[in-house]
């Protein structure tokens, strides 16, 4: 695991959920915020959240943020939260392939003790067989499946409701 000191954080998913955390983050350590989106990095770059989670003032306060479309700019980072979001079909079971789609590029970047943090809307354990596999299988990492919950929600902080914002848990 990357000493504190040296984190270099990587947000996948500049949502509702993902693009607090990268600000909040950007206070404190670089970051990369990734997105597929280029219209959605235009956005951003020109200071507006079209989400109305962060203000422009705090997307332009935001030093040491990176804001990208191209996945090689995650490229140096030690530390990648996965924000991406998981939809439902017609039959209300979630549909992983936006986090399957995170895991395969990080199975391209992650190297031994790197850390891969899901933050997820689904239910406890629905990317245990997918992901974990995807991310840990064959680059000899290890997989700590569930490791979230024994700490804080930071869902309960980043709800998309503007209540409890990021940077009052860093």
């Amino acid at each position: 695991m990357p000493e504190i000191s040296n984190a270099r954080i990587g947000i996948i998913g500049l949502g509702y959920v993902g693009l607090p955390l990268a600000v909040a983050f950007a206070g404190h350590f670089p970051t990369v915020g990734y997105d597929l989106s280029q219209r959605r990095i235009d956005e951003l770059k020109a200071g507006h959240d079209s989400t109305a989670e962060i203000a422009p003032e705090a997307l332009k306060a935001a030093g040491r943020l990176t804001l990208s479309a191209d996945p090689q700019a995650l490229e140096g980072c030690n530390t990648y939260i996965v924000t991406v979001p998981t939809p439902i079909d017609g039959y209300k079971r979630p549909d992983l392939t936006p986090l399957l789609s995170a895991s395969e590029l990080l199975g391209r970047l992650v190297r031994p003790g790197d850390v891969v943090i899901y933050e997820s809307t689904v239910y406890p354990g629905a990317t245990e067989e997918d992901d974990d596999s995807l991310v840990a299988g064959g680059f000899g990492l290890l997989a700590l499946p569930r490791a979230a919950e024994h700490g804080a929600d930071a869902t309960a902080t980043t709800r998309g409701d503007g209540e409890g914002a990021a940077d009052g848990v860093l």
